[in-house]
């Protein structure tokens, strides 16, 4: 098992890709996605290494977590998206990179250097870190000394780290990985999840003494009378909300 340099000069042979399906999105996602960045702009400097779950799967996560490293990139942040969901990664088969890639589970299981992991993206500002292959033990792999050496040292490098992770109603992985990051967005599909089920995860996340950034309404009909009620009532499992379309 290698150590991690955490002075390694990141901008060193880099390796470059590019992301063949990258999707243009609508005026109105685009403005949510710049107002869920001003947010998490607002909570303060010290906030760089945010953590990203869900309830369940399919609730959207992934695409909220790319888009949102992709925003902050654009305003000229420099920003590194880590593919944590050992489990069920959908990053690869959405985004097509144009060449085979090393992935976490192959640096967490000691078979690539950090350099093998790393790549510069084809989105300005934009690097990323990808899956792997699915491992046998991704709990223990995240919870490493090795991946908390990593996302701290990602922390000094870049001005922010998106750390999309696999949905905490299912498995215990997020909050292995969120206690170790300045905060946690939960992501929460409108008319799909429970109120009852946001609080457990919640509670999860409490356990852990998590800070919790916020969660954001994802999936909501753009004329859905529900929304307002929606909005009443997650603005009660925390400070902030924020809807995406």
């Amino acid at each position: 098992m290698h150590a991690i340099n955490s002075n390694v000069e990141m901008e060193k042979d880099m390796q470059q890709i590019v992301l063949e399906r990258l999707e243009k999105l609508d005026y109105r996602s685009n403005e949510a996605y710049k107002s869920l960045r001003t947010n998490i702009q607002f909570c303060g400097s010290d906030v760089k290494l945010i953590c990203i779950t869900s309830c369940l799967p399919d609730e959207g996560k992934s695409s909220i977590s790319f888009h949102l490293a992709s925003s902050l990139a654009e305003s000229g942040k420099r920003v590194i998206y880590v593919d944590a969901d050992l489990r069920r990664s959908a990053t690869i088969g959405r985004y097509k990179p144009d060449q085979a890639v090393n992935g976490l589970t192959h640096y967490l299981s000691g078979m690539c250097t950090l350099e093998e992991i790393l790549y510069e993206t084809n989105e300005i500002n934009l690097d990323m870190v990808f899956t792997g292959p699915v491992p046998p033990n991704p709990s223990e792999l995240l919870g490493s000394d090795l991946f908390i050496q990593l996302i701290r040292m990602l922390r000094e490098n870049y001005d922010y780290v998106i750390v999309d992770t696999p949905p905490l109603g299912n498995v215990i992985d997020s909050a292995i990985i969120a206690k170790y990051c300045d905060g946690v967005i939960l992501v929460i599909e409108a008319n799909a999840i429970s109120y009852k089920l946001a609080q457990k995860v919640k509670k999860q996340l409490d356990k852990g003494n998590c800070r919790i950034l916020g969660a954001v309404l994802n999936k909501v009909a753009q004329n859905d009378s529900n929304y307002r009620y929606y909005g009443k009532k997650y603005k009660k499992y925390s400070n902030k909300y924020y809807s995406m379309y």
